[in-house]
Order: C-alpha cells, then sequence, then structure tokens
C-alpha cells in the first residue's frame, strides 16, 4: 500500500501544478495524524489543496468560511426543539466530517477558535454538557491569510501548537502558471479526481506510522535541537513535549513514504522548519523571522 502512497501525490500535483513538494508535505502531514496549517495569500491554491487531498482519501470533507461573527454553534451544531418528538434533537455542525477545511481560521474570534481546539486536540465536541466523538479519522486543514491583511487576529500559541506543521505554497513558477492558464477549471478537475485508497486503507497506512524505527542516536539529535529552542539563547518561546512528539511521528511518516523502516537525520532536517517555525517565539533582537532561526538553529547543531 506504499505505492499508493506516491499515487496520492501524484494525483494531487496534477491539480496543485509545481508544487509537488509542498503536496508531499501535506501527505505526510496527514499521514502522521497530524492537522496542517496553510498559510499564504489568497488564491494561491491553498483551499484547492485541501479540496484535492480530501477527495483522493475519499474521506467526507467539509468546508466553513471563517468570518468575525462565525459562533461556535455554527462550528459544532446546535440541538433543536422538535414538536413531534417533543424533546431536543442536536443537528451535528460540519466540524462532524473526516477532513474539516477551517477557511481563513485566523478572521474568526475567540470562542469559536476554542470550539475547534477541543476538536483538533481530543477529536471530540462538548454540546450543552455531552460530550461527542469526531469521526475517524479526523483532520483540520486550516489556511489563514498574512497576519498583516485586514480583518485577521494572530491564532493563539496553544492553538499554533496543535498544528503538526505550516507549509506555504507561494505563486507558482512561470511554467506552472502557464499550465493553469492554458488547462481546464480547477473545480472541474477536482470533480473528477477518483479516491486513490478506502479511509480503511489510510488508517493501516497510519498504523504503519508508528512502527517505523527511531534509533537512541536519532533521539539524542531531535533532544539536541529541542533543548537549544528552550536555552534562550535562539528563542524566547521553545518547543512543547507536544511539539517533539509530533515532530517524531512527522519524521516517522516521511520514512515511510520513502520506502524506509526507520528514520534516518535527514528525515528530522527536511521537516524541522515547516513543523516548528509556527510554534516558536522569536527574540526581538535576532533581526529574523522563526523560520530563518529555524533553520540556522537547524545548521550550528551537529549531528550525533
Amino acid at each position: 500500500m506504499v505505492s499508493h502512497i506516491q499515487q496520492l501525490i501524484d494525483q494531487v500535483s496534477t491539480i496543485i501544478v509545481g508544487k509537488r513538494e509542498q503536496v508531499s508535505l501535506g501527505v505526510i502531514c496527514l499521514l502522521a495524524s497530524g492537522h496542517l496549517l496553510i498559510e499564504d495569500v489568497p488564491g494561491v491554491g491553498k483551499t484547492t489543496l485541501s479540496q484535492a487531498l480530501a477527495r483522493s482519501l475519499g474521506l467526507s470533507f467539509s468546508r466553513v468560511q471563517f468570518t468575525a461573527d462565525l459562533l461556535p454553534s455554527d462550528l459544532i451544531g446546535v440541538s433543536v426543539y422538535e414538536r413531534q418528538r417533543e424533546s431536543f434533537v442536536f443537528h451535528p455542525g460540519p466540524v462532524f466530517a473526516q477532513v474539516l477545511l477551517a477557511d481563513e481560521i485566523n478572521r474568526a474570534g475567540p470562542r469559536t477558535q476554542s470550539a475547534l481546539l477541543e476538536a483538533m486536540e481530543e477529536r471530540q465536541v462538548s454540546v450543552e454538557g455531552e460530550t461527542r466523538a469526531l469521526p475517524s479519522p479526523f483532520f483540520v486543514i486550516a489556511t489563514q491569510n498574512p497576519a498583516e491583511q485586514l480583518g485577521t487576529h494572530p491564532l493563539p500559541e496553544s492553538q499554533l501548537d496543535r498544528f503538526a506543521m505550516r507549509l506555504s505554497l507561494g505563486y507558482p513558477s512561470p511554467q506552472a502558471e502557464r499550465a493553469l492558464l492554458r488547462g481546464e477549471d480547477r473545480r472541474e478537475a477536482l470533480a473528477r479526481l477518483p479516491a486513490v485508497l478506502t479511509p480503511a486503507q489510510w488508517q493501516a497506512l497510519q498504523d504503519q506510522v508508528s512502527q517505523v524505527h527511531v534509533a537512541d542516536s536519532l533521539l539524542d539529535y531531535l533532544q539536541a535541537l529541542i533543548a537549544a529552542t528552550r536555552d534562550g539563547h535562539w528563542f524566547s518561546l521553545g518547543l512543547s513535549p507536544r511539539a517533539g512528539l509530533s515532530l517524531l511521528q512527522l519524521a516517522r511518516a516521511r520514512a515511510l513514504v520513502s520506502g524506509r523502516g526507520h528514520v534516518s537525520p535527514e528525515d528530522i532536517q527536511a521537516l524541522w522548519v515547516v513543523a516548528t517555525a509556527h510554534r516558536l517565539g522569536t527574540l526581538s533582537q535576532s533581526g529574523r523571522s522563526a523560520a530563518a532561526q529555524a533553520r540556522a538553529l537547524l545548521e550550528a547543531t551537529p549531528v550525533p
């Protein structure tokens, strides 16, 4: 079934033209059971990537456009009194899908973000004192616009820490953009995408991820990187234990996609920036972005 992963990447890459690396990273994130954050300017394919992944995996998909007036009940659902039954009946919201696209997530208010936080961490929601489990598998693929755009709010650190990875698609190359301009409408191409895997096959692959071997020397390397983020020299806010576990699971997923049964330092290095930069607090005197600072830390840390 591992060969199906490359088939999945190939198929999604026909929709998101010229962005195979980002598509591969998105697949790795979902394979590791992580939530994905895509940050970029409008119109570069963030929503299209989310829809292509959901369709190719054969998973149920729901999209919510986050706005300033979006209420928690708009996301998780509400109980409505039905006269025929003489009782309140719960009507599930769009969060009850296997893939939830939270579009422009940083435009919603704190209450709605809080409701989403429970779903991301616990794979469940609490409504009127009752806990309801979400479908399995469950992923949140969120998009956000750059913080300097009007009407956006920075996501709280606790929520950023729940995203296993943050990607940026960027503008297409001239060749890729020409292919987009000459090709068919992306929405029509999306509608015809077949499922490459069944949900059961996908979950079987996720189970394989946890069985990828991790040597003690690799754990030494990972711990050295994590400790360096916390010593106050590189960042004001270092990585949490949750971040370390998430990065290790991502590295296992990358090894599996590469056809290996063990994690190598290259897996950690390839994922380091996209898996950590959004979780790190920068020092004002560094004069660099969190991503640039994370890359510098990686280059300064020797492999044991």
